[in-house]
């Protein structure tokens, strides 16, 4: 009867600390999840507003630049926050010389480190999508001589270079299994991009949308809702439950068919629009709130993908503010976690009043459990 009972109470003990564990543990990990700094408006609060907002206000540790904004890179010198710099899409011609690649370094950079934290240089942005031949060609001679200029500068250690991409480089898709660069740009540019990255340290940045791959009928399939039927890849008996992971699995199927499933991928712009055209389904700050919250909940968690399993991912939510001034439909205008007063368009839980209030209720739960427990044990015995 007595090694019943301790054999009872050690069972009791350890569901007592798995679940309290469990509880202790929970909540959202800041440290791979950033924003996209966008400026394209006429109402934005100061750089020094918002630096100091994201440091003391949030639980952001990266930011993205679409430039080299000299009052942003100032602003948010001493904060901490990790920041990515881009070379514009017209400079990359440039680029490809090392004089004016040292150049743009000795203006665009050198002058704010390390008060500010640049880690990551992007060559441009989405290039191969704008097909224009001489951007494309220039694309990896650009990314090689910036980083033979941070080589000379004793930089490379510090600061990496990569360029992000959009899902318009895959030929093919779906199922993810069957993922493709297109034909041309898989060998002559994307194959030697990939070995720089390699060579470097450096990862494969990449934009993908569920929003704009998705319809009224792929909706839940698109925001992580756990309706969803799913998707399952004939080729590899691989079941999908969201569109996120099979975008990053094509991805991933045509890295690996070039040779480079090594290199790690990272999100560099995914979102959500909180306001579209009344033909778009799913556009309202509730669905952009569900889709932001999973998104956060899924890249952090450690689950990854089918083909990528066991893994976090580095992503950068598009993006920090609605940017009234950019061009197109409705909802380019409203993809904001914030309104320009620095009011939140909705809730995901990254403002730090939030997630205390969170952790104070995994506090009080943790020891509620752990009390119960002990008691249970000690009324048994």
């Amino acid at each position: 009867m007595e090694k019943a009972s301790t054999a009872f109470s050690a069972s009791i003990f350890t569901a007592i600390f798995l679940l309290v564990s469990t509880l202790y543990t929970q909540g959202v990990e800041g440290s791979i999840i950033g924003v996209n700094y966008g400026t394209v408006a006429n109402n934005l609060p100061p750089p020094e507003q918002v630096a100091r907002f994201l440091s003391e206000s949030t639980i952001i540790s990266s930011v993205r630049l679409f430039d080299t904004n000299a009052d942003i890179l100032r602003a948010f010198a001493h904060t901490g926050i990790a920041v990515t710099v881009t070379a514009t899409n017209d400079q990359i011609p440039n680029l490809t010389r090392i004089e004016f690649a040292q150049e743009w370094l000795k203006f665009n950079v050198r002058p704010y480190i390390p008060a500010t934290n640049i880690v990551r240089i992007f060559v441009g942005n989405e290039v191969i999508s704008t097909a224009n031949k001489l951007l494309i060609a220039s694309l990896v001679p650009a990314m090689e001589t910036l980083h033979t200029a941070l080589v000379g500068a004793s930089l490379d250690r510090r600061i990496k270079i990569s360029t992000p991409h959009s899902l318009g480089i895959l030929s093919d898709s779906s199922p993810p299994s069957t993922g493709k660069f297109r034909q041309g740009y898989d060998t002559h540019v994307l194959k030697p991009l990939l070995r720089f990255l390699r060579d470097t340290n450096s990862p494969f940045m990449i934009n993908p949308y569920p929003f704009f791959g998705s319809s009224p009928e792929t909706l839940d399939y698109a925001l992580f809702r756990p309706s969803s039927a799913g998707v399952l890849d004939e080729n590899t008996r691989l079941s999908y439950t969201n569109m996120l992971d099979a975008q990053l699995d094509s991805v991933f199927s045509a890295m690996k068919l070039l040779g480079f499933s090594d290199v790690e991928i990272v999100i560099s712009e995914t979102g959500w629009p909180s306001l579209g055209d009344s033909s778009q389904a799913g556009v309202d700050a509730e669905s952009a709130a569900e889709y932001n919250r999973n998104l956060m909940q899924h890249v952090t968690s450690g689950a990854g993908t089918p083909l990528m399993p066991n893994r976090t991912f580095e992503t950068y939510i598009f993006a920090l503010f609605n940017e009234d001034l950019k061009p197109g439909p409705t909802c380019e205008r409203n993809f904001g976690l914030f309104r320009p007063d620095m009011t939140p368009v909705y809730d995901i839980g990254i403002l730090r009043s939030t997630v205390a209030a969170a952790s104070k209720f995994h506090h009080a739960a943790y020891f509620s459990v752990l009390t119960i427990g002990l008691l249970i044990i000690s009324n048994h015995g």
